[in-house]
């Protein structure tokens, strides 16, 4: 997993490797793994910031899984 120097998880554009599908701002490098909040590279560290994450990667998971299903 691709972490920035301060040993946080990096997401997003910022870490997509291949250019195939479109990469969820919350996902990292290792397809079907995301993260949110504290832990993730460029957060606010901010509770609020990590609910509205969580809520958000719902949808990424059930993209991802459906896409896993299909393949």
């Amino acid at each position: 997993m691709r972490l920035d120097k301060a040993g946080f998880v990096v997401t997003g554009t910022r870490c997509a490797e291949s250019k195939e599908r479109p990469i969820s701002p919350l996902e990292s490098n290792v397809p079907g793994v995301l993260a949110v909040g504290d832990v993730r590279s460029g957060s606010v560290k901010r509770i609020g910031g990590a609910i509205g994450e969580g809520a958000q990667v719902v949808q990424s998971v059930h993209g991802f899984l459906a896409d896993a299903e299909a393949g």
